[in-house]
């Protein structure tokens, strides 16, 4: 049963780390020079895996209650990876296990098996690497010949930016680094991909991105470096909407004042529905202001946002519309086609469009929200549920996919 709030709801609420910070630092730590120590890491099942991974090809992986300590050593095969349903896993191992010696096998979940992967590996064979013929999605083989030559690869990433970062995080360990091009139309999430070059910057890799559709990593060593995570504002939205759809207010500490997340768009967008926001030393406040205005938004750089956008604008007093998302078809479900199918099993009003959502608020009844083995469809669910009375949840489990406990800190919310 998701949790009603029968009175506005204020509270502050402490997110964990970023996941995608958190598994971009852990692979380049171990690619570096010398052992690299990352503190309030996420620790989640997506975290999980990628620790697992590096762990299997020889990196030293040791981990406390609030840091891991990455050491560097040579890569090495036969290993097996459990990519679950994790993107940064399925996508970023690969390009890193292409540097092993021996073979690498991957697998995940019965859906992972549905997401795109052609792009990835096929600018893989291009570089030369071995990999079982024909093979689009998981499960594949890589065979690791200890190096990789690099050098010039076209990829077409329009339906992930991860299969750029995924060439960007290992390029400086291939021999003559990597010049990836992108052909297709536009990449979505690109603050992923400019996550990805800031973190490389950091390490001391050289990474020129000043022409469009374009990215060149320098070849040569990654400097190991300490680092602290910063809290998944992504993960957040749900905790923030909380506050916009019952009157309230939720404040999310530790909010940074720059940041290549994508969920920093989140204070433009909830000014947009109507909410009071503000960014202090105590850290970022959405409160109710007597009302949800629906929005015309474009969300194609931060499509991981829709799930919780959709859910407060089945909520708003006139219709939204959200564009540029067809990307997310190929997410850990097909998040377009579940959201209209939940939010129209409620009575909500909802058309899927050829790259978005119309959604046109109606009363919502009790229902059961069905999440797909989803994080964001659970997040979801649970903001409708503040204000559906009786609303479940058939698995409120798969939001520990990048939240450990969600459901105590929702809980904890409300009380």
């Amino acid at each position: 049963m998701a949790p009603y709030a029968a009175t506005p709801v204020r509270a502050t609420v402490r997110v964990p780390g970023s996941k995608s910070l958190t598994n971009r630092a852990l692979l380049l730590a171990a690619l570096a020079d010398e052992p690299s120590t990352i503190t309030r890491p996420l620790f989640a099942r997506d975290t999980r895996l990628m620790m697992a991974a590096l762990s299997d090809l020889g990196i030293g992986v040791v981990h406390g209650d609030d840091a891991v300590t990455v050491t560097p050593a040579p890569l090495t095969g036969p290993a097996r990876v459990d990519c679950g349903l994790a993107g940064t896993v399925m996508r970023f191992v690969p390009p890193v296990a292409a540097l092993a010696t021996g073979p690498v096998s991957f697998d995940g979940d019965p859906r992972a098996r549905e997401r795109p992967m052609g792009a990835i590996l096929d600018a893989l064979r291009s570089l030369g690497v071995d990999l079982d013929t024909a093979t689009s999605s998981l499960p594949f083989t890589l065979r690791g010949r200890g190096a990789v030559d690099g050098g010039v690869v076209t990829v077409d990433a329009s339906s992930s930016s991860q299969f750029v970062s995924a060439l960007l995080l290992a390029g400086a360990r291939y021999d003559k680094g990597v010049d990836v091009r992108h052909d297709g139309k536009p990449v979505p999430s690109q603050p992923h991909i400019d996550m990805t070059v800031a973190l490389l910057r950091e390490r001391g890799v050289g990474v020129d991105d000043a022409e469009p559709n374009r990215w060149r990593v320098d070849p040569g060593p990654v400097a190991a470096l300490d680092t602290a995570i910063e809290p998944d504002l992504s993960n957040a939205a749900a905790f923030l909407a909380a506050g916009l759809v019952t009157g309230g207010a939720v404040t999310v500490p530790g909010w940074p004042r720059s940041t290549t997340q994508a969920g920093d768009a989140l204070r433009s967008i909830f000014v947009l529905f109507g909410a009071e926001v503000s960014l202090d030393d105590h850290g970022l406040i959405v409160a109710g202001a007597g009302g949800i205005t629906g929005v015309d938004i474009d969300l194609h750089d931060v499509g991981e946002l829709t799930p919780v956008i959709a859910s407060v604008a089945a909520l708003a007093d006139s219709p939204s519309y959200l564009r540029g998302i067809a990307h997310l078809r190929g997410h850990e479900t097909d998040r377009l086609a579940g959201l209209a199918t939940e939010l129209d099993a409620l009575g909500g009003g909802v058309e899927e469009t050829a790259d978005g959502l119309v959604i046109t608020p109606r009363p919502l009844r009790v229902g059961t929200f069905h999440t797909y083995d989803d994080h964001r469809m659970a997040h979801a669910a649970a903001v409708l549920g503040l204000r559906v009375e009786g609303l479940r949840l058939d698995d409120v489990a798969a939001t520990t996919k990048t939240h450990p406990d969600f459901v105590g800190a929702w809980q904890a919310m409300l009380s």
